[in-house]
């Protein structure tokens, strides 16, 4: 009996090691593979974006909070580029590409905008709402679902946390 539980312990050690890792790998679910058309016309992927921290911003002209929100994530993309934080803006399929293109001009928009088909929005779930913003970090896994208007202190926050990780 001893010798069975001197063989035993090691193995449950092992095991619960193992389910942990596990768990910590599977928590974060990878993001969807998908394609984004900037302004500029280019083809940009998240699988090109891997190595970085990405925030995947779903927005509108029209939606009020998505306006206010908007120098916030200039703010944090100018402060955090250098360390590795991209952002795609992308537009949702029902704006005009002109007001969103006369925006993203007129504000100087640092940081990628895209013109949404709707295939991106469906990709992340059937994204409806603006704002709606997906935190994916190094590895390409999705570490935030934010929907409507996130705390900024909240975000930069996991931003941060994002970049001090390893890829």
């Amino acid at each position: 009996m001893l010798k069975a539980l001197r063989f035993l312990a090691p193995v449950c050690v092992a095991a619960a090691l193992l389910a942990s890792g596990w768990l910590a790998f599977c928590r974060a679910p990878r993001a969807p593979d998908a394609t984004f058309t900037l302004l500029s016309g280019q083809k940009i992927s998240t699988a090109d974006m891997k190595g970085k921290v990405l925030l995947v911003h779903f927005w509108a002209t029209s939606c009020a909070t998505c306006m206010q929100e908007m120098p916030q994530l200039v703010s944090a993309w100018q402060r955090l580029h250098g360390q590795g934080l991209e952002i795609i803006a992308v537009a949702m399929p029902y704006d005009d590409p002109g007001y969103v293109r006369h925006y993203a001009q007129t504000r100087h928009l640092p940081f990628m905008v895209a013109l949404d088909d709707g295939s991106a929005a469906q990709r992340f779930g059937q994204v409806q709402l603006t704002p709606t913003t997906f935190l994916i970090d190094r590895a390409g896994r999705i570490v935030k679902r934010y929907v409507g208007e996130p705390s900024m202190t909240e975000l930069n926050a996991a931003v941060q946390k994002a970049l001090s990780a390893p890829g």
